[in-house]
């Protein structure tokens, strides 16, 4: 059997956005390369936000292929390309991630491997 602990000792900051620690035992584990805003054809579309929105969607989709959701994604990166709005990513990815509360990471780098990319987000599921 899995269980996932979410750890959000009271002598550090808590949000309802993440947690700062996740503790799984039992299960499998799933690590969700970096998925940009592509769609299907690969092709990357859109501003900030919609890019962010379907990467989260891309998220998504790679973990409810090997048989999870969201309660199981307990670890995600976000990498943004320097520049770009933190609030309006993550008000995107919410559309998609509503209810996360995994421990996040955030990251701004000057770019990514496609030019064109202004997101990449990267997790770990643990999966029962």
């Amino acid at each position: 059997m899995m269980t996932i602990t979410r750890i959000n000792p009271e002598s550090l900051h808590t949000s309802p956005a993440f947690s700062q620690g996740i503790l799984v035992e039992g299960g499998r584990t799933l690590y969700i390369g970096g998925q940009n805003g592509t769609d299907r054809q690969g092709e990357i579309h859109g501003d900030f936000a919609q890019q962010t929105e379907q990467a989260a969607r891309n998220v998504m989709v790679v973990v409810e292929a090997a048989g999870g959701g969201l309660a199981d994604i307990v670890k995600l990166t976000v990498i943004l390309v320097d520049g770009q709005d933190l609030l309006a990513g993550y008000q995107a990815s919410m559309k998609v991630l509503a209810g996360y509360a995994g421990t996040i990471t955030g990251l701004r780098v000057a770019g990514l491997g496609r030019p064109e990319a202004l997101v990449e987000i990267e997790g770990i599921a643990h999966l029962s």
